[in-house]
């Protein structure tokens, strides 16, 4: 993992709810990580959206209507 210096910063925003992740507040690596998973992060989604643990593309076009 990268030491990043705006962890704190970006914790206080992220709405990950995955506690054991240890990629929360790195977001270069949380992109990197669910990208290639052909996925998105958490930020991505609502809050009801993130709930759901499903982070494919298809679940966040499904949710913006």
């Amino acid at each position: 993992m990268v030491d990043c210096k705006n962890k704190e910063t970006n914790l206080k925003q992220c709405n990950c709810t995955y506690e054991p992740c240890p990629r929360k507040g790195i977001c270069c690596e949380c992109l990197r990580f669910h990208r290639r998973s052909k996925e998105l992060p958490a930020c991505f989604f609502t809050k009801a959206g993130e709930a759901t643990y499903d982070r494919s593309l298809d679940h966040f076009l499904r949710l913006q209507g």
